[in-house]
């Protein structure tokens, strides 16, 4: 594998003591070789860095690449609306080339905004095309086939047999578990308790505690869905879940917006992982979720920008700046600071995936996954405090590198691999298609 020396950055390491260092960053064999200093041995690439931060890549813990192509097709309404008039139709009528141009349109704006890991639920049918097309693009990703099987107002192509849904998920794992290079891992992905049976959801507690698998669900978004769980099941979200023996350090629950104190107790003592997207939250009129209560019982929180169907947009600095004022408002300023939303997004992450020995900080031996941010800029300028540049100043567009297992994947700005005036132009056309074949 090829080396690359980060030259002259100021380096946020994101490790356990927060260290930031000013200097170079070795890259060898795809992981962390050297950092800080002067390093002045031969690399085959050099990466300028002067006037920009160096830190880890930002790992999203919530997104559903197939819903790039709904950008736009969803907006105003709420959650329920939302899913059975727009987003349930539009996955129904997905084919594998759409689902390939959707994911590949996310893949190219996640990287360029400075993404390097993802957490994703896909739509029940073609999983495989998605593992394929993010496989292709460089990036590291935990991917899950979407399960539903209990909800009749789902669309036909959607509503699955509980068997054949399990045993095709249990297929995608064996299939694509560990992929290059163990960039390419595979989820459980039940999407929430209102559409799945207590058969498939108690298969997937087993199937996951068998292999140690995570499991990526939603849950205690809005509060009709609450009211929904609780005339199917007689129980909140994480009671249910609790009851079936769903709880567990491998559970990632995106949302959690309306989770009560015991909800909360119960979180903490199980392990679970929350994951928060505020920018999903604020358009889809969910609320505002409780992200200091749940850190102070030490939760593991990470951030995700959830789908273009309902963000618009996938960029971690959108939803870093989002979490904190959220919370300035609720709570009052500086109860989550910028360098704890900064630590969200990186090492968090990392945890909320069970990764963190592998990414989320620059430390020797992690992976090369590492991001370079220009604040040279006025906006950005004079940028004392990094944390607070990062969260508060910084916009994706400044991201000028994006490295993942030591490849870069962006440079000057610029995605090498990646055409995304081809990608977008593709994805125009797609989404015109689907649009016709949905018939909304």
């Amino acid at each position: 594998m090829s080396s690359v020396l980060i030259r002259g950055g100021t380096v946020l390491t994101m490790n356990g003591a927060g260290e930031i260092v000013t200097g170079d960053v070795s890259l060898r064999d795809g992981r962390i070789a050297a950092i800080g200093g002067r390093l002045d041995d031969a690399h085959d690439s050099v990466i300028e860095a002067s006037g920009a931060l160096v830190l880890p890549g930002f790992v999203q813990t919530h997104l559903h690449l197939c819903q790039t192509l709904f950008r736009g097709m969803a907006d105003d309404l709420r959650l329920i609306d939302w899913l059975r008039l727009r987003v349930w139709p539009l996955e129904a009528a997905h084919t594998p080339a759409s689902l390939r141009a959707s994911a590949r349109l996310a893949a190219v704006e996640l990287l360029s905004t400075g993404t390097t890991t993802a957490l994703t639920m896909e739509t029940v049918h073609d999983t495989d095309v998605i593992f394929d097309a993010v496989a292709a693009t460089g990036m590291r990703a935990t991917i899950g086939k979407c399960m539903m099987d209990a909800d009749a107002q789902v669309p036909a192509r959607l509503l699955e047999n509980t068997r054949t849904s399990i045993d095709e998920s249990v297929d995608i794992q064996r299939r694509w578990h560990g992929q290059a290079n163990g960039r390419i891992r595979a989820a459980f992905a039940p999407r929430f308790a209102v559409s799945c049976s207590r058969d498939l959801l108690e298969a997937v507690a087993a199937l996951s505690s068998s292999g140690q698998s995570l499991v990526h669900t939603h849950a205690s978004e809005q509060q009709e869905e609450i009211g929904i769980v609780e005339r199917l099941t007689g129980r909140r979200n994480l009671e249910y879940f609790a009851d079936i023996g769903l709880t567990s350090p491998r559970l990632c629950l995106a949302h959690c917006v309306w989770v009560d104190d015991g909800e909360q107790a119960l979180m903490a003592e199980h392990g679970v992982k929350v994951l928060h997207c505020p920018g999903s939250n604020l358009k889809l009129g969910s609320g505002l979720a409780p992200i200091p209560e749940l850190r102070a019982r030490g939760i593991c929180v990470s951030l995700g920008a959830d789908g273009a169907a309902c963000n618009n947009r996938l960029d971690m600095f959108e939803e870093m700046r989002l979490a904190a004022v959220i919370q300035a408002v609720r709570k009052g300023p500086g109860v989550l600071t910028a360098r704890d939303v900064v630590a969200m997004a990186t090492r968090g992450g990392a945890q909320a995936i069970g990764l963190q020995d592998d990414i989320g900080s620059i430390e020797l031996g992690k992976r090369a996954d590492v991001i370079v941010v220009d604040v040279s800029r006025p906006h950005t300028t004079p940028g004392s405090d990094p944390y607070s540049t990062l969260v508060y100043a910084a916009r994706g567009t400044d991201v000028r590198a994006t490295i993942v297992d030591g490849h870069i994947l962006v440079r000057d700005f610029v995605p090498v691999h990646l055409d995304p005036v081809e990608i977008a132009a593709d994805a125009r056309d797609a989404a015109k298609a689907l649009v016709s074949r949905a018939g909304i």
